[in-house]
């Protein structure tokens, strides 16, 4: 989206035809507008800015209650996921042990089991809805800055908005990384070495597309990275603790169930085994069946010879 913007604002002309011009048309010139009659009512040196961050604000707290949702589908989804995960260990660890392509198949097929015996969800309860609802919004900020003189040529403590600040990008990305910490506090310890990586990508992309793109995004992200600190803040100390209690209040009225046992998949291993061992024997030729015969024959005929030996020479004797 930003990668190919080259120069300031003030070079450049808003697209008035085409694809980026139908977006320009609807997101951009009514985000230009209303930063414009925000920082009009704000005034003072920083208008501009101050009305990024004001709308920035509003729109993320529009998203609190969604964002919250998804909180708590996923905080009861890791709760849940903390009692069935003695069983997916134990499936885990004779994964390792299966040898042939069928027991792999079957032992696989018995974690899909737990979870859905169990009304565990494969993504975690977590959605891409608020993020596809923010999209919008930063590609009419992105527009409405790229391609406003006023906007794209003021400042905000000295850095021009219409140019990529490095400094607004590390303050974004820290609230994101401490964000993501404060998530992994309250997920099982089995489950954080999963959860490490794809916590890792949301600073990650912040810093990538602020370093890119217009300060005046980057603040977006910046406003953003407090409101998801303080949502945290909220999901840690308030939520989780409630769907904890509430989460063992049911587990001990409907237990987990048990779908995998030791003898469960110590069975399947032996009994693909067996199962291989004689579909070797019968997947013989003719061929290799006369030979073995032969070599068969030869060997009790060996036998035999070497008895009558013993035999004459204790005569002998």
């Amino acid at each position: 989206m930003t990668g190919c913007a080259q120069g300031s604002s003030a070079n450049l002309h808003a697209p008035t035809s085409g694809p980026y011009g139908f977006i320009y048309k609807w997101l951009g010139i009514p985000f230009q507008n209303l930063i414009l009659k925000t920082a009009q009512t704000v005034g003072g040196k920083n208008a501009y800015a101050w009305g990024i961050v004001i709308i920035s604000f509003v729109v993320r707290l529009v998203l609190v209650p969604l964002s919250l949702n998804q909180q708590y589908k996923s905080t009861t989804q890791q709760e849940k996921m903390r009692a069935v995960q003695p069983q997916l260990k134990l499936i885990q660890e004779y994964q390792k042990k299966a040898k042939g392509p069928d027991a792999q198949q079957k032992i696989s097929g018995l974690m899909m089991d737990v979870y859905k015996k169990n009304n565990l969800s494969l993504t975690g309860g977590m959605g891409c809805l608020p993020l596809l609802l923010q999209m919008p919004i930063l590609i009419g900020i992105y527009q409405a800055v790229q391609y406003s003189k006023q906007i794209g040529s003021a400042t905000f403590l000295s850095i021009p908005l219409g140019k990529p600040s490095m400094l607004i990008a590390i303050i974004a990305t820290v609230f994101y990384l401490i964000q993501g910490w404060m998530s992994l506090q309250v997920v099982a310890p089995e489950q954080r070495k999963q959860m490490q990586t794809m916590i890792l990508m949301s600073p990650m992309m912040t810093f990538f597309i602020s370093l890119i793109s217009t300060a005046a995004l980057a603040l977006y992200f910046l406003v953003g990275g407090i409101v998801i600190l303080i949502q945290q803040f909220i999901t840690n100390y308030i939520i989780t603790p409630k769907i904890r209690k509430r989460t063992d209040e049911e587990l001990e009225k409907n237990p987990v169930k048990v779908v995998v046992t030791k003898e469960m998949l110590e069975g399947i291993l032996n009994s693909t085994g067996s199962a291989t061992a004689s579909a070797s024997t019968t997947n013989v030729t003719p061929e290799q069946r006369a030979a073995e015969e032969k070599d068969a024959k030869d060997f009790h005929k060996n036998i035999r010879e070497l008895n009558k030996g013993k035999q004459n020479r204790n005569n002998k004797k």
